[in-house]
């Protein structure tokens, strides 16, 4: 399903910032036995923004959320990888 133009920013917006807090968020959890640097988390960063800010279909947001299902912890995000829970996860950043 392919996203209006009116709509794409905005759901950009909205994905860009809940993906970078749960990033955030795993990155403050982390232990040193993978001895993450800073460094890492900016290349996360920017790969996450890169890979958000092409998507123009339903299915390109279900891509971007599947390559990054580790940072979905909570049993709340367990249907977010099937393309109607995507959906569903959009609408709801969007409330």
């Amino acid at each position: 399903m392919k996203i209006n133009s009116e709509n794409k920013q905005r759901i950009h917006d909205v994905l860009i910032s809940d993906l970078q807090r749960r990033i955030f968020k795993q990155y403050n959890e982390r232990k040193d036995e993978f001895n993450l640097t800073d460094e890492d988390y900016d290349v996360q960063q920017t790969l996450l923004v890169d890979s958000v800010l092409h998507c123009e279909t339903l299915n390109d947001v279900n891509d971007v959320v599947c390559n990054n299902q580790d940072i979905f912890d909570d049993y709340d995000s367990i249907n977010v990888f099937t393309l109607e829970g995507t959906m569903n996860y959009i609408f709801k950043l969007l409330r």
